[in-house]
């Protein structure tokens, strides 16, 4: 039964509040935590299948494709970096690194399955679908919704945040790589596959290029420029791979 946008609009601005309000606050380490239970009020209220939220099990070539988005990515930036001259990780600790990767690569799919993939790309997603748009609506509405939720972490005092100048480079890339999240959501009607890509970007985006003020592996010190969320170079690799992303989905439909 089609329905209206309010229940989307309600649980988003709820979510946007609370986390800023969390954030600036000096909670920002637990701010995704009330997506849980949020996601989960409204999907209870609007009686939702499970197959609607996404928790459904996704086929072989979507985790292939959720698997090769992060790593291609990343993978190419580190490179470029490397050839750049601006990679100096001799002296890091690369067994603390690589234990990093692999924890949160695999724990993190669970994490992000309870917050923000199971509110944006299952609970939010389910709403604005029953309220009658389209995927392609859908996979836009939630993108933006996902970037304007990052704000607050990235401008306030969190220990994720990055200097000024850097936020509006950060709020692109978030928007190119949400759209990603939500494209695998789209292919798959998985969330759980969107999970899989979200989890492994951050098990190897944060240990080897850092994030906030703090350095990875690698050893990038000018992420500005580096960085696959705040550097230059990750808005033309994100949007190219975003590019590649989108045709694959399409051949499918």
């Amino acid at each position: 039964m089609r329905q209206t946008t309010l229940p989307a609009l309600a649980g988003l601005g709820a979510a946007i509040a609370i986390t800023t309000t969390m954030d600036a606050t000096g909670y920002a380490m637990f701010s995704a935590l009330p997506l849980l239970p949020l996601a989960g009020l409204f999907w209870y209220l609007q009686r939702f299948s499970r197959v609607e939220i996404g928790l459904v099990a996704g086929r072989p070539s979507d985790y292939m494709a959720a698997l090769a988005y992060p790593v291609c990515v990343l993978g190419l930036i580190a490179l470029i970096a490397l050839l750049s001259g601006a990679t100096d990780g001799g002296d890091s600790d690369w067994h603390k690194a690589l234990a990093n990767m692999a924890l949160m690569s695999s724990i993190g799919v669970i994490m992000v399955l309870l917050t923000e993939e199971g509110f944006f790309r299952g609970w939010l997603w389910a709403s604005l679908k029953r309220a009658g748009h389209s995927d392609t609506k859908v996979l836009v509405l939630t993108t933006i919704a996902f970037t304007v939720w990052h704000i607050s972490a990235i401008s306030l005092d969190t220990g994720f945040d990055v200097p000024a100048r850097e936020v509006p480079v950060y709020l692109i890339n978030a928007t190119l790589i949400g759209a990603a999240f939500g494209i695998l959501r789209a292919a798959s009607g998985s969330v759980v596959v969107a999970a899989v890509c979200h989890a492994v970007w951050n098990g190897l985006d944060y240990p080897l290029f850092g994030f906030g003020e703090k350095v990875g592996a690698l050893g990038i010190q000018t992420t500005h420029i580096f960085g696959p969320e705040v550097g230059l170079v990750g808005i033309p690799v994100n949007a190219l791979a975003l590019l590649a992303l989108y045709f694959w989905w399409r051949r499918r439909t």
